[in-house]
């Protein structure tokens, strides 16, 4: 079966190269030719395990390539997946433009019958407005070819991508028609060959979908955020009212952690684009504006508690703090909406010397802050050096099991502010430090 896949972000990419492992024979197309050019020697753009291997392996196999032109492959394809950015306008809404231009190539180019699939994160309606893209050029050159237009959101966890294209808990699909359904099954079979987990549906329902998901995540997120705020302000402790309330199956346990604040490339962007997309169908989503006010001011709660430690924000000025982390979530390298990013504004207009390290985001950080005067260390160790505190912001593997001792003796201060609750408050007290985490 052959497949194209235009745009090599993270969604692009991860899917390519998982429906080339079926045996799919897919070509990976992208606009930028540095990133073609990079991805042809063998360099991955973006940091997720076990891509690398799984991208070479594919390769090798002849299953995989990567192009920069549509159209010179564009007819070899029986299914097409628009997996380009749709980032927020100024307003917050979606940006088409990226998808729209994709849909308008097809058109200029098409001549056999195809499956075009919207695999980016967009608003209800945009199927219909790819459809009278293509549809508009091909009536400009005055043929008369069937095609097929379809939603098919992912659902892929950063860190965690592979296993869960592999192993699906569901995959949406919107369809118009039985033929697109036919075309669909066949390509999704080897991916659900003991459990058939396809939901077909319409299209705008297969759109909603997506942001409905996403939206309901970040809600349990910053609920949870919020009574953790509370119940430091009345003395309760919010990983017991996690149990307590998680233990009700109609809750479940899942995205009940109190932390910091959500960040990524999906939870931000999609609020706020369901939210525009009410406005301007003239319905106001209350509770996901609440949602996004909560976790705007849930990304200063640390900085906050650091401010409350020294007794005023002037007497950080000079202070050196260590970041533990930068990335929006481990296993990632991905900072987009990070609370690092608060963080970090927030220490350097204070005065303070930051030290930071994270396992893979320091290139990223560097990338996104040039001119930022950050000390980037070789360990967690290196990191606390000299520092006046620690913060935690994202929850790594490597950071669980610290030494505290010998932490101890490098930091001038022992001051521990968690933003994700990983720690062990007994063990830290043992240890003479001064511990604070969220919603206790």
């Amino acid at each position: 079966m052959n497949i194209a896949i235009v745009g090599t972000g993270y969604v692009g990419l991860v899917s390519g190269t998982c429906f080339a492992d079926t045996g799919a024979n897919v070509t990976c197309i992208d606009v930028d030719e540095k990133k073609i050019e990079r991805l042809n020697n063998g360099e991955i753009p973006i940091y997720e395990p076990g891509l690398d291997e799984l991208v070479v392996k594919n390769v090798k196999a002849g299953r995989l390539k990567f192009s920069s032109d549509l159209a010179s492959v564009l007819n070899d394809q029986e299914i097409v997946f628009s997996a380009v950015g749709t980032p927020p306008d100024e307003d917050g809404s979606a940006d088409l433009k990226y998808v729209l231009q994709v849909a308008k190539t097809i058109g200029e180019n098409l001549n056999r019958y195809l499956v075009v699939v919207t695999k980016s994160t967009v608003p209800v309606g945009t199927a219909r407005k790819v459809r009278e893209t293509i549809q508009a050029e091909l009536d400009k050159r005055g043929v008369d070819i069937t095609f097929d237009v379809a939603s098919n959101p992912e659902f892929l966890k950063e860190g965690n991508a592979i296993k869960d294209f592999m192993s699906p808990d569901r995959v949406v699909v919107g369809i118009e028609s039985e033929k697109a359904k036919k075309t669909l099954t066949k390509l999704y079979k080897p991916f659900l060959i003991n459990n058939f987990r396809v939901i077909f549906m319409d299209i705008p329902s297969a759109e909603m979908t997506k942001y409905a998901a996403n939206s309901m995540l970040a809600t349990r997120i910053s609920f949870m955020n919020d009574i953790a705020n509370l119940c430091e302000l009345v003395g309760a402790d919010v990983n017991m009212v996690r149990q307590g309330i998680g233990a009700d199956t109609r809750i479940g346990r899942k995205f009940l952690y109190a932390g910091c604040g959500y960040g990524g490339s999906c939870f931000p962007k999609d609020v706020k684009a369901l939210i525009k997309t009410a406005d301007k169908a003239g319905y106001s989503m209350e509770v996901l504006k609440a949602v996004e006010r909560v976790n705007e001011r849930q990304k200063h709660v640390l900085f906050n508690k650091l401010v409350k430690a020294y007794g005023d924000e002037k007497e950080l000025k000079g202070k050196t703090i260590a970041l533990w982390g930068l990335s929006f979530k481990p296993e990632t390298d991905d900072m987009r909406e990070s609370t690092a990013l608060v963080i970090i504004d927030s220490l350097l207009k204070a005065g303070c010397n930051i030290r930071a390290y994270d396992p893979v985001a320091m290139d990223e950080c560097k990338r996104r802050l040039p001119d930022a005067p950050i000390t980037y260390c070789r360990d967690m160790y290196d990191a606390v050096l000299d520092a006046d505190a620690m913060l935690l912001l994202t929850e790594w593997k490597e950071f669980r099991l610290p030494t505290w001792a010998v932490i101890k003796k490098e930091m001038i201060r022992p001051l521990v502010i968690d933003g994700r609750n990983i720690f062990d408050i007994e063990e830290l007290e043992e240890n003479g430090f001064e511990y604070h985490c969220i919603g206790k």
